[in-house]
């Protein structure tokens, strides 16, 4: 049956606020040569993970008075592997307006993405706005039943997440506390979101094709150790102040 939207006294177009899922690319330095040579690295470490995700410039760490970086050459170098500039964050009238001139919007308190992953020169950061399961009080974990096959995201908010059987190539765990999945652990988990460096990844099957707690993150593209392969596992932060390790060792 077709509906006479006016008639039913409801819009055909309508407005809501909303997350967009982004990526941040977090720049430390305008000189395009080392850029390039950094996002190169980073890019081909890992295609899969960036490949048609839209991107956020994040410019926060560069000093006040940096000259405007070069956005074109930038924005060309981005798409070219397959990723899609489509904002900068930045406080610096001289960086907005060099960005806006490309096309890009312009936010000043990366109010659209919340940071997961990090790395020394050009960070990687993350905000991924999936199935968002709210927990009532005082419930603190939540318990997932069910396999996660690839493509799907499910995101723990305020929470811990239990996830009962597997995590597919592909699939991703997400938790604002600690993520245990008593299956294989094939996909993606990132433990932490909102900072905590307490909590922890664990796997009664731990070959993930990645790992994040409070954004720091490795990458498996490689088998993992005959130890560690394939059997009980954790993932968690070296207990250092401000520490950027990920530590991942044997479940005794």
């Amino acid at each position: 049956m077709v509906v006479d939207l006016q008639r039913a006294g409801r819009s055909s177009v309508d407005f809501k606020s909303t997350q967009l899922p982004l990526l941040a690319v977090i720049v430390r330095e305008v000189d395009f040569t080392s850029l390039r040579t950094d996002l190169v690295q980073r890019l081909q470490d890992s295609p899969d993970f960036f490949t048609n995700q839209p991107l956020l410039i994040d410019l926060q760490h560069l000093p006040a008075d940096a000259p405007a970086l070069d956005f074109a050459a930038l924005v060309q170098l981005l798409r070219q592997h397959h990723t899609q500039p489509v904002a900068v964050r930045s406080t610096n009238p001289l960086q907005q307006q060099a960005a806006q001139a490309q096309g890009l919007l312009v936010t000043d308190d990366g109010g659209y993405y919340r940071p997961l992953v990090r790395e020394v020169e050009v960070e990687v950061v993350r905000e991924v706005e999936v199935e968002v399961i709210h927990q009532l009080p005082p419930a603190r974990t939540l318990v997932i039943d069910k396999p996660l096959r690839s493509g799907q995201q499910i995101y723990a908010k305020g929470c811990d997440v239990v996830v009962l059987a597997m995590v597919s190539y592909g699939a991703e765990v997400i938790a604002d506390g600690s993520v245990h999945v008593y299956a294989p652990l094939r996909g993606r988990a990132v433990a932490g979101v909102s900072g905590n460096t307490q909590a922890r990844i664990f796997s009664t099957c731990m070959q993930p094709q990645l790992l994040s707690i409070a954004g720091v993150y490795r990458t498996f593209d490689d088998d993992l150790p005959e130890q560690l392969a394939g059997k009980p596992a954790q993932a968690r932060l070296d207990g250092q102040v401000d520490s950027e390790k990920l530590l991942l060792e044997p479940l005794l």
